[in-house]
């Protein structure tokens, strides 16, 4: 027997679900977690039933298709989950098969967070914990998107000020859901880092990889030099084989400022990871390595000063301030300023394999970047990195505005396909896989 059910995601409680799963004798509950109308394929409960039953799968889910408007039809393709898949937006589409080993496994989880709105991510984490979540990939119905944004306008929701109480919830399940599993790391764990001896030709040195930035790069330049320190840095910009004449108006500002250090790489295959892995590694890499993209800017002279201070406090592996959203003429865009004030020293490790980045901008203690260095790839690099350091190190946060994010329409992220995102999903959830097994082995 085959139950269906609405079951929107983030409104349904613990409570809520708990009922529903422990009420029903049903082999099967069919869910729409959407709130929105969905029409099934003919197919669509035979194929869902047979990925269940060849594979013992507590849940099924499938790809879709969208529809746009009235003549508008486009495939939907999902990605498959993976242990590490954590993070509470992970899409499932609009339709979800809960076998009866599934819900069994789910009711027989005590000590369940009572959370208000986090029933549905509560219920899957239960059931990903024993069971196979198994992805059917072949469209199985069709689904009216009502959210039209890009893939740019919709990648900050989770730190929009206004899904703050969610957040906080999906929080406690996630960390919830690392203790059950032994990748939780308890409070205080993380490592200071010792004094490095070693002599470093500045004291910080700020790195811009880039490409084809022709329109920005001079500004980001300025912006870089014009810090004011109580010590030496410099600027090193990773000129990544531009073609557009940023590589001709990096020349000219060398030209006129010695603390810029111009390097076109040798090789040709260098994503934003290489190039960074090349500035750190470089002879006039500073102590510390801070971030700073191509198009983007530091909201005043000031910021580097804060982010030394910071690791002057003794102890940090990695530093992160806090950014503003703003358009290319620097005028404030939706959320405005992206703080992370989830972020704390107690719980800030764990909740950083559930969330999707961890702010900007990202300032290294050099000697500990080199060792772990970053993955050649030109997106999720960063994340890469500093979701290993805080598995070991300890991480500073300002939560000031340091940083000023441009959203336009250069942006590397401002309208991707859906395949794009899926790839960008799919690799950033592979580093949590890997971080969390490391977590785990860590902790046995």
């Amino acid at each position: 027997m085959i139950e269906t059910i609405d079951l929107p995601k983030y409104v349904s409680s613990t409570a809520a679900v708990r009922e529903i799963l422990s009420s029903t004798s049903a082999e099967y509950l069919l869910f729409n977690i959407s709130g929105r109308e969905v029409s099934l394929t003919d197919e669509a409960l035979a194929r869902m039933l047979d990925a269940a039953n060849a594979t013992g799968a507590g849940m099924v889910y499938s790809d879709y298709i969208k529809m746009t408007g009235p003549d508008s039809i486009i495939p939907a393709p999902l990605i498959d989950i993976q242990s590490g898949s954590l993070r509470d937006d992970f899409d499932f589409g609009a339709v979800v098969l809960v076998t009866r080993t599934g819900i069994d496994a789910y009711l027989a989880r005590t000590g369940l967070y009572e959370s208000e709105c986090g029933g549905f991510y509560q219920m899957r984490l239960a059931i990903q914990c024993v069971l196979p979540i198994v992805r059917v990939p072949q469209p199985l119905y069709t689904l009216t998107e009502t959210d039209l944004r890009t893939s740019g306008q919709k990648q900050f929701d989770y730190v929009n000020p206004s899904n703050r109480s969610i957040q906080i919830e999906m929080e406690k399940i996630c960390t919830e859901h690392l203790k059950h599993i032994g990748g939780y790391l308890k409070p205080g764990f993380g490592k200071k880092v010792e004094s490095y001896s070693g002599d470093f030709p500045v004291e910080a040195s700020v790195i811009i990889p880039v490409r084809n930035r022709a329109r920005t790069i001079a500004d980001a330049v300025k912006s870089a030099l014009s810090q004011q320190l109580d010590c030496t840095f410099n600027v090193i910009v990773i000129d990544n084989y531009s073609t557009d004449g940023t590589t001709e108006i990096l020349n000219r500002l060398a030209l006129d400022d010695t603390r810029l250090i111009h390097i076109i790489p040798e090789r040709i295959d260098l994503g934003i990871g290489g190039c960074w892995n090349l500035a750190i590694n470089d002879t006039h890499c500073g102590r510390y390595a801070v971030q700073l993209d191509s198009d983007d800017l530091y909201s005043g002279p000031d910021t580097l000063q804060k982010v030394i201070n910071k690791f002057r406090e003794g102890g940090y592996a990695m530093v992160i301030g806090s950014y503003r959203m703003c358009n290319f003429n620097l005028e404030t865009l939706p959320p405005g300023i992206i703080d992370h004030k989830e972020w704390t020293d107690e719980n800030g490790p764990n909740n950083a394999l559930r969330i999707n980045g961890l702010g900007a901008p990202r300032a290294f203690y050099t000697p500990v970047v080199r060792q772990i260095g970053f993955p050649n790839v030109s997106y999720g690099e960063d994340y890469a990195v500093a979701i290993r350091i805080t598995g070991e190190y300890r991480l500073g946060r300002i939560f000031d505005e340091l940083y000023l994010c441009r959203r336009w329409e250069g942006n590397s992220d401002a309208a991707l396909s859906a395949e794009k995102v899926n790839a960008n999903n799919l690799y950033k959830d592979s580093l949590r896989t890997a971080e969390l097994e490391r977590r785990i082995k860590n902790n046995i």
